[in-house]
Formats: structure tokens, sequence, C-alpha cells
């Protein structure tokens, strides 16, 4: 698993929308879930009280990805993505024959991404590991989870337009 204090590359949009994701969380729907709980707590007995178990369990949530997102903010590299480059890097979107299989992913983070239905591949993946640094054109291979060499063709690199 990649380390989540290591820095993560983002383009200033998905800085911006994360940013603001963090205001909306510790602010209003923060107090949102908070009032929730404590009306439910008014209403008696918490053992039996759904309301109360699913307003605690949307705390949880919203806690957790606040510390998520503190987190990555805190050790973001803000910038835009290079501009057209024939070598791999983090924020590039990655035209390859993987296997003998066109695809098509960005390399990075979900969080750069956003609602983009592009996949997504962590530049700690092995596929990442593999490819980043590459050249269009050169063949790189890594190691599936089970075991098989497999064989990458860098294609096209391109920024991410997001």
């Amino acid at each position: 698993m990649s380390d989540p204090t290591a820095t993560k590359w983002l383009p200033q949009a998905a800085y911006d929308r994360l940013t603001a994701e963090l205001a909306d969380l510790s602010g209003p729907r923060r107090e949102e879930v908070v009032a929730r709980i404590a009306a439910a707590r008014e209403e008696g007995d918490l053992k039996e009280n759904g309301g109360y178990h699913a307003a605690k369990e949307e705390q949880g949530k919203i806690e957790a990805r606040i510390r998520e997102l503190t987190v990555l903010l805190r050790n973001a590299e803000v910038g835009e993505a290079a501009g057209a480059t024939d070598e791999v890097a983090p924020g590039n979107v990655v035209t390859a024959s993987v296997a003998g299989n066109e695809m098509r992913f960005l390399l990075g983070s979900r969080e750069i991404a956003g609602d983009s239905e592009i996949d997504v591949y962590s530049e700690s993946s092995p596929l990442g590991r593999a490819v980043i640094g590459a050249k269009v054109g050169s063949t790189v291979s890594y190691t599936a989870p089970t075991g098989r060499a497999i064989e990458v063709t860098v294609e096209k690199v391109e920024p991410y337009a997001g």
C-alpha cells in the first residue's frame, strides 16, 4: 500500500475542488450531522435508535474523509501537467498496449480524476511503476500479482485535461 503522507501531484483544479470539499465537510456537513446526533439523543434509548446509529456512522465517514483530505492537501505538489511530452509522468494520460490490449489511463490518483470515467493507476501500482519515465514507443514489463510478466508498450502520452 502506498504511503498516504507521500507527496502527490495535483493539478490546480483538483486542488481547488478538494479544498472546497474539505471546507464543506469541516463546516456545514459536520454541523448537520452533529445536529442529527443531538436530535436523535433527545429521543431517548440509543440502543434501538436507527437514526442515531446512522448519523454516528456518517459522522465517522465524514471525519475519516476530513483526515484523508487534510493529509492529501498538506502534502500536495500543485501545478499544471507538463505540456506535450514523450515521457510518462504523474498527471499524464497514457495510451498503451498492455498484454496486447489497448488501454487508456491516467497515471496519478483518483483525486485528480474526480468524477471522470477514465481509469486511474497510481504511480506506486505495478503498472504505474513500470511505465513512469518510459518514453513513447518503448516497451516495459511488470510482474502481475499472479507472478506473470506483462509487457506494456507506451503508444501515446498527453497531459490530463481534467
